[in-house]
This record gives structure tokens, C-alpha cells and sequence, in this order.
């Protein structure tokens, strides 16, 4: 399913002039914030992998894999490393501690012979016991020179190396070589919990040993590798990325002889499935249907089942499946038997695709990942935090994720926590801090930020109208007696008063952006009778007239039901702009979009919905501060002290006048915050840093600049003859075990053919 996010480790010294409004949080609740164990609620939603014992798994044959693009960098600790980076680095370079189906960092026995804490005090110091067979493809030992270069580069210490992360390794004071190089001794200058996350991937020394190689000489090439595949070759202009079995791998023996990266578009992703050029995919629902469909009409209605892939599908079978693909029910799909000549063509050929698409199966489960309503707290309405908090105790979050997940037939549990998802060690439901759905408590708090029904269309300044105005004009006060009075009939006849000249702007402002193609929520317009704003005809000034069918002149039209419960404050009305993508994958967003503009609209703000493309979304639009509301993802983490801190910092103002956000993007944060998460980031007693992230967490939601609304759901298409493939869920795949259940037939592996 395609969704917007944002990798961890990206943009880390991006900077953007923006304004946060500083101060103490109020914490109305601080649920979660106990050293209770973990949340007997939370399950992680187990892997869908089709797995399969390694001797079932035939030896040889190519998988074709698809990818969005193939990446700009091999070098993961690059700003422009993507999905595709650690998706294909994966399999070419080691990683010490992979994460399990829990979510949890495991050592890795390829790797590693053991790797713990070994002093505390004065100073952590780990040591590190690499397995006696690991080298690189050119038969040099993994050893302590690979990890000091790695380190030299990533301490941040020489700006001559481009890193996008440094996290952990400006803690470590010194590497030492043990009583040879498959023993390191890594001894840190202040406590690191997180240790665990460090060298992983680990390149070798060849490429982290100078700036030259470090930034350049990894981005289209690894010519030392140490995984269970090596790298053959980058090809752009094909848009393949292949890899071969690796003849030096120590470990279990890769059952593949070639794995292909393909860059498949995922609006392209169906045709590339049917058409026989990738064999894994992931989809969006739309492509996932499909192939229900080519599956529930195999073997054709009430038929026996097929005997290979698609053998089965007639062309009545096709028919109803093209049918209800395209809207249609039962009922319609057989009368619409009866125009098959005219639909010919177009069945024979989503027949065709039914035949191949039946071939494969839908792998499902839920990312490691969550998509947040993200509130922009740098300016304007937002950066009071009782608007923020309002918003989010406006948002029903299980309509949300059941709008997403259930269809899928996936778990809708909305997430608890920023820092851990479901099944992870120590995820507790910390949403308690910011409070349960409540409608008229959001009201309350908007009322109390000075936003309260029709107050767009009062105004600090005077807006009385006739005569009175015009005294005051002229320096006259009129007398307590006649005000007063004044007063009493403007209250009876609900007319006085100029119009509020920024309500008139807004709905002109309105009007346009409606013929630009903005659409505006909430604003709807009065009626066509008041052709000035006044309300008053040439016909109704005629001498003669019938008496009341005019106003004295400057007397506003009454504001229609709609305006007046629109909220407002000092003449200017509660608007939001809400940024979302407009591409193919990204309905889904869309949907949930829709939904919080209806929600929103139910107590009186407005949303300006504007929809942008997809590349360009997050980086003119999040990352530069190009929003009030948004909705993109955050990947799950093993270690949320160390990559949860950027995410959450409190901005800090940088030399040039601009600020530093760090990953930060909605700009909400406090000095309370960055405190726990530096605690626990040098807390080595697990438990206890887990608390302290608790702690951190229900001051995350009470914040309420992000709003985790659901799991982001994880489909993906495989070739029903492939095993350990699939849906991952948490875990790293394990490269070596993928492979057909059945020999494929031999071929040139970037040829797109099995």
C-alpha cells in the first residue's frame, strides 16, 4: 500500500526559518507515565510469509523484486538513502542486530559470536566477538579496522564526510583492537542504551576509510560485500539493480542464484505482476483486489478448481470478474453477459490479466510503521497548543483506522504510543495524556483560546452602523440613554452593524479559490439575494415603496446558519490549510483526509484542502513548514531514545537566524521532553529507559502536534510458488531462505522473466 512517509535518519541538518511558540505544556493527564510492564493489549500483528523449511526450497532460479526507483546511494548513512537502499543493502552488507517478529534487536549469529556490556563504570564498554568466518567478498576477516573507519566517519568530528546520521557514534570515545581483529573494544565517553544500533550495516573499511569513497565511491557501486548476495550491477537507464549468489558467504547457502531490484511505479504495479516481469510487489487495495478476484474466479463459477495458474478461468468466469472489478454486482455481471460482443475485446484482455494475476498471493500484515495527523505548531491558530489539543480530541481515531485497516481485513486498533507499535517491549497506551474523544470538551478549549461560534464576524473595531457610526466619526459620543437603546433594537432586529469587512474578504477570497480549483470546507455561501452586500435593490429605494422592504443604508445582511456557526475570533474565522498528495497510491490518505475534514467541520473549522504531487509533497510542503495539517508516516524503530529525539525535539534557533528542526516537522516540542528522552538514552538499565520514554510519550500527546491514527497496512503481491517472502511485518528478511518452492526455469536474471 502506498503511503507517504519519511525513512528515519533523513534531513538531519535540514534547516527551515520557522517560529515555534515556546512555553510549559499543560499536562492535563499524564497516563502511562508508571514503570507498569508491557500493554497486555498489545499484539503485534504476526508475518505473512509463506515460510517454508530450507529444504523445501529448490536451489537456483531468479526472483524479480520490484522497487519504487533504483536508489540515488548504496550508502545508507546518506541523506538520500531510501527504502531501496536498505532494502538491497539488506542482503549485501552485515547487520549485527536485525529486528525479530517483535519488533526486537537480536544478534545475529553470521556475524557476530556474542556482543555485550562488559564495564559500566567509569566508562560502558562493549565488546564485541565477531564470528571467525565472516570476511568480506574479497577474503579479508570482517574485523576492528572495518568498525574504527565506520566510526571515524560517523562521529561528526570531520565535516569532510556527508553523513545524514551520527547518532551513537559521537559517544564512543575509543575502538580498540582486542587480542586480534575479530575482537573490538568499543569504550563510549557517556552511556549509550542504544548501543546495539551501531554498525549496522557495517561497510568495509574501503568505503568508510575517506571522504572520497564515503561520499561518492557507495553510490552506484559496492565492489566489498559481506551478505549472502554480492553485487553485480546498477543499471539506471533499465531501472535493475542485480545481485548474485555470493561464493564466499559463510552462512546457510542463498537458495537463489540471482536477485533483481526492478524500479516498477507503483501505479504500475498490476501490469508489471501480470505481465510476468517482477514476481514480489508491494500494492495498494485496488491491485490487492484484483488478484481476489482473478483468485475467486479461477476455476470459473461453481467449477472445479484449476489445475495451474489461471488454467482454470473461462470466459464467463472473466466476464463476471470484469463485471464487478468494474462496479458491477452479480445480478449485473449476468446480464451484462448478454453484451459480450461488445465487450469482447476488453474481457479478452482482463482475462488475460486474470489468468496471470491468479498466479500470485496476497501477503498481509502491518508495517512497522504509523500514519500521523501532524499539526504544525510554528504559527498561527496551531501554535496554541488548547487548538492543537482540541483538534486531536475532535478526531474519532478508530473511524479512521477502520476505514483504512478494515477492508483489509487487518486489525483497526489505533496506535497508543509514538515511540513503540503494538508487540514491541514496553509499548504502552500512553493516549490517555491527551484525552478520550470528546466533542464538547474540544469546543471548551477552543472557546477558552477566544475561537467561539460567528466570531468571524465580530470585529475588536466599532462596526456600528448609520448614523451612530457616523457620530463617532465626527467626534461625537452619543448619550448612555440612547445607546442603550440603540443597542436593545440591533439585539431584537439582528441587523446592526456593517458587515465585517474580513468575513466579506474571506468570502471573496473564497470564491476565487473555488474557480482556481481549491476547494474550501465549511464556507458555504450566502443566498443569491444580496447582490452588494447590503441586501438593498434600486426597486427597494423607490419613494413609494412598501414600508420595512429596505434597511437604513450600511445595514449588513443577517449571516447565514452555516457562517454563523463557522468559529472565528476578532473577525477572522478558524481555517486550516490541509495539505494532502494527489497521487495514484495515495488514496488512501485522501479518504482518511476527507474524514477529518468532516470531523473538523462538525464543531465549526474550516479546511482548506489543497492536494499537491506526490514528489514534491513532503519536501515542499512538511519539511519546509508548508502546512497547518498533514498526514504522512514514521517508520517503527528497535531504539526510540536515540531515533525518536529528532522526531520530538524542541527546535532550537541556529547562528543564521534560521531554525533547526531536526526531523521535527511540526515544530511542537518542549525543553521536558528533549530531558526525558536524554535520560533515557543513557539509561543502560532497560526498564528504566523504557519508562522514562512512557514518560516522554504522554507528554508527546499532550503536545498534540502528531496524532498516530493507525498501523499502516502492509500488502504485497508474491508468486504463490515462492516462499519466506512475503509481508515481514517487524523483521528483516532472512535473503538466504527466499526462493521457489518449484525449479524455475533458467534465464538471464535481468531479463524480467523467471
Amino acid at each position: 500500500m502506498s503511503h507517504v512517509g519519511v525513512p528515519r535518519g533523513t534531513a538531519r541538518k535540514r534547516r527551515s526559518v520557522a517560529l515555534l511558540a515556546t512555553g510549559v505544556l499543560t499536562i492535563p493527564v499524564l497516563a502511562g507515565c508508571t514503570s507498569d510492564g508491557e500493554d497486555p493489549t498489545s499484539v503485534a500483528v504476526p508475518q505473512d510469509i509463506a515460510p517454508a523449511s530450507r529444504d523445501r526450497v529448490a536451489d537456483g532460479s531468479t526472483l524479480n523484486w520490484a522497487i519504487d526507483a533504483v536508489p540515488s546511494t548504496l550508502n545508507a548513512f546518506q541523506a538520500d538513502a531510501d527504502g531501496a537502499t536498505t532494502r538491497i543493502t539488506g542482503a549485501l552488507l552485515p547487520s549485527l542486530f536485525p529486528m525479530d517478529a517483535k519488533g526486537e534487536p537480536r544478534l545475529n549469529p553470521d556475524y557476530l559470536e556474542s556482543a555485550k556490556v562488559i564495564e559500566r563504570e567509569p566508562k560502558q564498554v562493549v565488546l564485541y566477538k565477531l564470528n571467525q568466518q565472516a570476511v568480506w567478498s574479497d577474503g579479508r576477516e570482517i574485523g576492528a579496522p572495518d568498525f574504527v573507519a565506520q566510526w571515524r566517519a560517523l562521529s561528526g568530528k570531520d565535516s569532510a564526510f556527508w553523513t545524514a546520521r551520527n547518532a551513537g557514534y559521537e559517544r564512543i570515545e575509543k575502538i580498540e583492537r582486542g587480542k586480534d581483529d575479530l575482537q573490538v573494544w568499543v569504550t563510549f565517553s557517556k552511556p549509550y542504551a542504544d548501543w546495539r544500533s551501531l554498525f549496522s550495516p557495517l561497510y568495509p573499511k574501503e568505503v568508510t576509510g575517506s571522504p572520497g569513497t564515503f561520499n561518492d565511491g557507495a553510490r552506484t557501486t559496492l565492489r566489498n560485500t559481506a551478505g549472502p548476495f554480492r553485487l553485480r550491477s546498477v543499471n539506471k537507464p533499465k531501472g535493475t539493480v542485480v545481485l548474485d549468489r555470493n561464493p564466499r558467504w559463510w552462512g546457510d547457502e542463498a537458495r537463489l542464484d540471482s536477485l533483481v531490484f526492478r524500479a516498477v511505479e507503483p501505479g504500475r504495479r498490476t501490469d508489471a505482476l501480470a505481465e510476468g516481469t517482477v514476481d514480489v510487489a508491494d500494492i495498494d487495495p485496488a491491485t490487492a483486489n484484483s488478484i481476489a478476484l482473478a483468485a475467486r474466479y479461477r476455476g470459473g463459477k461453481g467449477g472445479p478448481p484449476a489445475h495451474g495458474p489461471g488454467a482454470g478461468i473461462t470466459p464467463a468466469a472473466a466476464l463476471r470478474s470484469w463485471a464487478l472489478a468494474h462496479g458491477s454486482d452479480e445480478e449485473a455481471a449476468e446480464t451484462a453477459r448478454a453484451a459480450r460482443e461488445e465487450t469482447r475485446e476488453a474481457v479478452a484482455v482482463y482475462a488475460a490479466e486474470q489468468k496471470s494475476l491468479s498466479g500470485f498471493a496476497v501477503r498481509k500484515s502491518l508495517e512497522p510503521s504509523y500514519t500521523q495527523l501532524a499539526l504544525n505548531g510554528e504559527s498561527g491558530p496551531l501554535s496554541d497548543d488548547r487548538v492543537r489539543r482540541a483538534i486531536a480530541r475532535t478526531l474519532d481515531r478508530q473511524e479512521l483506522a477502520d476505514a483504512v485497516l478494515k477492508p483489509l481485513g487487518l486489525p483497526a486498533k489505533p496506535p497508543g504510543s509514538h515511540l513503540a507499535l503494538a508487540g514491541q517491549p514496553g509499548y504502552k497506551d500512553g493516549s490517555g495524556a491527551l484525552g478520550e474523544r470528546d466533542t464538547k470538551e474540544a469546543q471548551a478549549l477552543l472557546a477558552d483560546a477566544g475561537w467561539t461560534p460567528g466570531g468571524a464576524l465580530r470585529s475588536t473595531r466599532d462596526t456600528k452602523a448609520g448614523s451612530e457610526a457616523e457620530k463617532k466619526d465626527e467626534g461625537e459620543k452619543p448619550a448612555a440613554g440612547e445607546k442603550a437603546a440603540d443597542e436593545d433594537k440591533d439585539e431584537k432586529a439582528g441587523k446592526a452593524g456593517k458587515k465585517d469587512e474580513k468575513a466579506e474578504d474571506t468570502e471573496k477570497d473564497d470564491k476565487a479559490s473555488r474557480e482556481e480549483g481549491e476547494y474550501t470546507v465549511g464556507d458555504d455561501k450566502p443566498g443569491s439575494r444580496s447582490s452588494g452586500g447590503s441586501g438593498v435593490t434600486a426597486q427597494d429605494k423607490q419613494p413609494g415603496g412598501v414600508a420595512g422592504a429596505y434597511a437604513p443604508v450600511g445595514t449588513a445582511a443577517p449571516a447565514p446558519a452555516a457562517v454563523k456557526s463557522r468559529l472565528g475570533k476578532d473577525g477572522k474565522p478558524l481555517s486550516l490549510r490541509f495539505v494532502l498528495p494527489s497521487g495514484p497510491g495515495s488514496q488512501s490518505l485522501r479518504t482518511v483526509g476527507e474524514k477529518i475534514v468532516a470531523m473538523l467541520d462538525s464543531i465549526g473549522i474550516s479546511t482548506q484542502v489543497t492536494k499537491v504531487a506526490d514528489d514534491s509533497y513532503f519536501k515542499d510542503h512538511i519539511a519546509s513548514g508548508d502546512y497547518d495539517l498533514a498526514l504522512y508516516s514514521w517508520p517503527a524503530t528497535a531504539y526510540p531514545a536515540t531515533d525518536g529525539r529528532p522526531i520530538f525535539a524542541k527546535p532550537e534557533p541556529a547562528t543564521d537566524g534560521s531554525l533547526l528542526v531536526a526531523q521535527n516537522y511540526t515544530r511542537v516540542g518542549s525543553d521536558h521532553i528533549d530531558q526525558l528522552f536524554d535520560r533515557a538514552v543513557a539509561e543502560l538499565d532497560a526498564d528504566a529507559s523504557r519508562d522514562l520514554l512512557k514518560q516522554a510519550d504522554a507528554r508527546i500527546w499532550a503536545a498534540a502536534g502528531s496524532i498516530p491514527l493507525y498501523q499502516r497496512p502492509q500488502l504485497v503481491a508474491v508468486d504463490k510458488k515462492l516462499a519466506n517472502i512475503g509481508a515481514f511485518g517487524f523483521a528483516a528478511p532472512r535473503y538466504q531462505d527466499i526462493g521457489f518452492t518449484a525449479r524455475q526455469a533458467a534465464g538471464p536474471p535481468a531479463n524480467g522473466k523467471k
